[in-house]
């Protein structure tokens, strides 16, 4: 498994560039070496294994022809902002069957997008970024258990990174988590972090995501209960994120017993229909001057013009940053549909107009007395 690994990452020619997504769209691994020197197995997270086997059952050609299927395509944008470094990185994958060798298990799209906003260095953005997909696509359970397996992957990582800084001090960061599957007609988002994906749905903004700030009650109460804190927002204040992969350097964060800052993502799941147009994930540099119905409708506008995914995340790029956006920016667009979003004509209702007989005798009264 691990010279498969190596194969993989001796592929990588680079990454974070911007453009679409025929490239590889995953980044160079400076850490290779090290994390070879554990000798990991890539092996499901000991947490969630469970001793059910429910096969799998792939989706007939007839069940196929019968339900809508997106017609996916992508593309990226980054930009370092203000910063002095750069720490954010995407992937995008419009195929992953082809990408990892993997069997066609059903009909239509089969493709990994996701977005990595680093903090403290960008070693553990990039790691995630080039091990988090083979976690999942290497697991014997996918895709017949799809959410427990990404659930997983994003623990594996976690552990796994944990395991290269105890061989490299250097390596010592964090980072934010967002990745989305789109299987067929299933689209899942797993998100542990401040990173967001919105979907557009005929014009209107559909959450995928749930920012994870440490003062939001559910993040506070989780928090709490696993012997953290939230002061001024941040926690155990140092964080100003209640979930990341990484910062095992930090103390009090996490240990092999858990901790305050959890590597667990959320996972929203929902069905692609023939409403849905395109995807944003971005990073929260993004966010901080984009609300989720302003981005979409800007998005919106920019595709109609050109239809261009990658010309999209460019747009919203440029638009962050003439918002004055203070942080680094990754944003990925994907389409699902061939054609530009349609203009959205919404009829004026007809109003019926209709005078009482009491109304007609009033304004003929009033008419007799101006005569009089």
């Amino acid at each position: 498994m691990i010279c498969q690994m190596e194969e993989i990452i001796d592929k990588i020619n680079g990454c974070g560039e911007n453009g679409s997504s025929s490239d590889l769209g995953l980044p160079p691994n400076p850490i290779a070496s090290v994390y070879r020197q554990c000798q990991k197995t890539f092996v499901r997270h000991p947490s969630l294994i469970t001793t059910a086997d429910i096969p799998f059952e792939p989706l007939s050609i007839a069940d196929c022809e019968a339900e809508f299927l997106p017609s996916v395509r992508s593309g990226a944008w980054t930009d370092i902002g203000y910063r002095s470094c750069m720490e954010d990185v995407y992937v995008c994958l419009d195929d992953f069957i082809g990408r990892y060798g993997l069997e066609q298990f059903s009909d239509g799209p089969h493709a990994f997008y996701g977005v990595f906003d680093g903090h403290g260095g960008k070693h553990a953005a990039d790691f995630a970024c080039c091990h988090l997909p083979q976690f999942i696509f290497e697991d014997a359970d996918f895709p017949r258990e799809t959410e427990r397996v990404i659930t997983s992957a994003f623990l594996q990582t976690d552990n796994a990174f944990a395991e290269a800084c105890s061989l490299d001090e250097g390596l010592a960061s964090g980072t934010t988590a967002l990745a989305a599957l789109v299987i067929g007609r299933s689209l899942i988002v797993a998100n542990a972090g401040d990173c967001r994906a919105v979907l557009c749905r005929k014009g209107k903004a559909i959450a995928m995501s749930r920012d994870h700030k440490p003062q939001c009650a559910q993040e506070k109460k989780r928090i709490e209960a696993c012997g953290g804190s939230v002061y001024d927002g941040y926690l155990n204040g140092q964080l100003n994120v209640a979930r990341a992969l990484g910062d095992w350097h930090m103390e009090g964060m996490k240990d092999s017993d858990g901790g305050p800052l959890t590597a667990e993502p959320e996972l929203i799941t929902t069905e692609l229909t023939p409403d849905d147009e395109f995807l944003i994930i971005g990073c929260d540099g993004l966010w901080d001057v984009f609300r989720s119905q302003n981005a979409v409708d800007f998005a919106r506008r920019r595709l109609q013009v050109h239809n261009d995914p990658v010309m999209c995340s460019k747009d919203l790029v440029e638009e962050a940053l003439k918002r004055d956006s203070s942080d680094n920016l990754a944003v990925v667009v994907v389409c699902f549909q061939p054609r530009p979003p349609p203009n959205l004509i919404v009829p004026r209702p007809r109003v019926h107009r209709s005078i009482s007989a009491d109304g007609l005798k009033e304004v003929q009264s009033f008419l007799d007395r101006l005569e009089n």
